[in-house]
């Protein structure tokens, strides 16, 4: 009898389940999910992994109650972008996110990161990261998507998201392309409100599309679709995740997928408010979709456990279709070997994060940093002179994002690298107070960098940096420490660069571009305005520059 033909009902429904649970343990309601359920996966959250030696332990702990009761392997995945989206940050390589790896032009940059990643993941008892990031950076204020994009082209998103599949592929590692059919151009936040793009298909299938069909084509083991309405493609107003004209028309019947399709978590409010988890989730599998992900709470995900039995239970679904999602979440198992024993911890410790990995992230991290303009001629900076660096803390947005909480920022680095420095912390959208204090301290330095951070979504901090504009001119140093569009705000500033992130890696890329340790040679990923189009770079390197001047 095959492995499907002996599992009841119930223990299939549970293999098309990925669910989440609160905490550094496992609970007692992702330990009913396994024991009654036969849960085929979980997903680990930055709430759930502390260090690399806790985040083995409960890796190891969860397969091995999963194993208690069957023995198909327990999947166990992770949202590991690099950059900004990283789950996993304790005693493992802290690696550049997409947008940052775009400003490198380098797809062996794109595989090298993605293969570090995923065999350091799979040290940890991971076996599925849902990466790479397809969606196009069309829309500079897009609030989820941003810097977690390659880019602007499909051109440059595919062909980095493909280097980075291969690479999770090489490390073992099954991998999930997302968020189909593309996110990138949407003005709302899937996790706050239903988005809609009124894209037809002939503009999907030259730039959103690409990028996936290119993964498609390289065998990617899994496509998560997005929570988005594309009306022209799917009249009934369906989100992709709900679409049959998306998710089987598309991926299936045009492409010929035979991969897991994996949804966006249906608790995001783009689906639980408009349709409700359990209802969502037959949807989800009349569509097309083979794995559900439930990211939350355990009462939302029985509701779609006994939903999903109810519907087959009463005909709605065929059981026949069940098998079909089964098959390939099993297949998807045995090819990525996700039933092999981890490593004992004395074992894996000395593998992570060694000297060659992270010599590798800090190059591809300085190669990315773009210089857009320095007219004010401020680089590098005068060492003999104090510097004031004005930070503004940055917050999550939502489950996408991480907050920001190392304690190695622009400031250290600076420091490391020998200049006087005094850091000034002020909110991410300061107020009238906050503002006139940071100007007013600002008067005593000659040398000023404040950073920006997704400054248009921050009125107060826009005006903090106008203000500054306005005391220091061209003097002043401007860092988009995330999106950066932040530029379109502030040309004026004598100086601006990009990181692309501020991520401890990051910081300590961009100091070393401040003080003229590294040149700065990222190209940027997207248009910022006719005068700084894609591709732009402002290089501060005298070889580069005369090369530059004869093309």
């Amino acid at each position: 009898m095959s492995v499907i033909g002996r599992l009841s009902l119930r223990h299939k429904i549970g293999q098309m389940l990925i669910c989440g649970f609160g905490g550094h343990q496992s609970t007692d309601g992702i330990r009913e999910l396994i024991r009654e359920y036969g849960l085929g996966h979980v997903i680990l959250f930055s709430r759930n992994a502390d260090t690399a030696r806790q985040l083995h332990q409960l890796s190891w702990q969860l397969k091995e109650w999963s194993s208690r009761y069957s023995d198909i392997p327990l999947g166990v995945a992770v949202d590991q972008e690099g950059g900004m989206v990283a789950r996993v940050t304790g005693g493992v390589t802290p690696l550049p996110g997409n947008m940052a790896v775009g400003a490198t032009r380098d797809a062996s940059a794109a595989f090298e990161l993605a293969r570090i990643s995923g065999t350091e993941l799979r040290l940890l008892g991971v076996t599925t990261n849902f990466a790479p990031c397809l969606d196009i950076s069309s829309n500079p204020h897009n609030p989820v998507i941003g810097v977690r994009s390659y880019g602007e082209t499909a051109e440059l998103v595919g062909s980095m998201g493909v280097a980075a599949i291969r690479g999770y592929h090489s490390a073992g590692m099954a991998a999930a392309a997302k968020h189909f059919p593309g996110h990138g151009d949407a003005a709302v936040d899937s996790h706050h409100a239903l988005p809609v793009l009124d894209l037809d298909g002939k503009r999907l299938e030259q730039v959103e599309l690409v990028p996936f069909q290119k993964a498609v084509e390289a065998g990617v083991d899994m496509v998560m679709t997005a929570h988005i309405v594309l009306p022209r493609i799917e009249p009934s107003r369906l989100p992709g995740t709900l679409s049959p004209a998306i998710v089987t028309g598309i991926l299936r019947e045009e492409w010929g997928y035979d991969g897991v399709v994996v949804s966006d978590c249906l608790e995001m409010e783009a689906i639980a408010g408009h349709y409700g988890v359990g209802e969502a989730a037959v949807m989800a599998v009349e569509a097309g979709v083979d794995l559900i992900t439930v990211s939350h709470r355990y009462e939302r995900q029985i509701e779609v456990l006994e939903a999903l039995i109810q519907a087959v239970e009463s005909g709605r679904l065929q059981e026949e279709r069940i098998d079909q999602s089964v098959a390939r979440i099993l297949r998807v198992k045995q090819q990525r070997r996700m039933g092999e024993p981890m490593l004992a911890w004395e074992a894996v410790e000395a593998k992570l994060a060694t000297g060659e990995e992270r010599r590798t992230a800090e190059r591809i991290s300085e190669e990315s940093i773009t210089l857009i303009a320095d007219e004010g001629g401020n680089l590098p900076l005068d060492r003999k002179a104090e510097i004031l660096v004005i930070w503004p803390a940055v917050q999550a947005a939502n489950d996408a994002d991480e907050r920001y909480g190392e304690k190695e920022r622009l400031a250290d680095f600076l420091r490391s690298a020998g200049m006087q420095v005094r850091e000034l912390v002020v909110p991410t959208d300061p107020g009238a107070d906050e503002i006139a204090r940071a100007v007013k301290i600002s008067r005593d330095y000659r040398q000023v960098v404040v950073t920006a951070y997704q400054a248009a979504f921050h009125p107060g901090q826009s005006r903090l940096i106008r203000e500054l504009l306005a005391e220091h001119g061209k003097r002043l140093v401007v860092a988009a420490t995330r999106n950066p569009a932040d530029f379109t705000l502030f040309p004026e500033a004598g100086t601006f660069l990009c990181s692309y992130e501020s991520r401890p890696l990051a910081m300590q890329s961009l100091a070393r571009v401040l003080t003229g340790r590294v040149a700065p040679r990222g190209k940027l990923p997207v248009t910022l305005s006719a005068s700084y189009p894609f591709g732009w770079r402002g290089s501060r390197d005298p070889i580069e520059s005369s090369r530059d001047r004869k093309s």
